[in-house]
């Protein structure tokens, strides 16, 4: 693995943002390199500000739980947006999660229900499950 991170890191400085993302994994995996959170958020931001969808879900996840970068929440909404937008089903599973909990945003049940809808209907099992529990109140 550390063969295939110093060819990621070639790419990452590049510019290439599907590298910085395998990086910033590599990072927060601690595969092929030491572990570490912080380098891991630096390298899913480059990827993020690129437009890569599982960077900015990634990176969101990081601000919402303190991970690598401080906690904050409008932070870690607005990288889950970006990415929500772009399609990525895990983002918008975790903006319903945080409207339908008022998680740093006002309580939205009709946003929640938006963004599970969005995610259940590629699929994703844990969208459907809430949304069936909010539909169904």
């Amino acid at each position: 693995m550390a063969e295939a991170v110093k060819w990621y890191r070639k790419a990452a400085e590049r510019g290439d943002a599907v590298a910085q993302y395998d990086l910033g994994l590599c990072y927060e995996c601690g595969d092929g390199v030491k572990k570490n959170l912080s380098e891991a958020a630096k390298w899913y931001r480059k990827a993020a500000e690129q437009g890569h969808a599982k960077a900015q879900c990634c990176l969101g996840w990081f601000y919402q739980t303190g991970v690598g970068v401080t906690e904050d929440m409008a932070k870690a909404t607005n990288w889950y947006r970006k990415a929500a937008d772009q399609g990525n089903a895990n983002a918008q599973y975790i903006l319903g999660l945080v409207y339908a909990d008022g998680a740093g945003v006002r309580k939205d049940k009709a946003e929640a229900i938006k963004w599970f809808r969005k995610a259940a209907k590629q699929g994703h099992d844990k969208a459907k499950k809430e949304l069936a529990a909010l539909v169904g109140e």
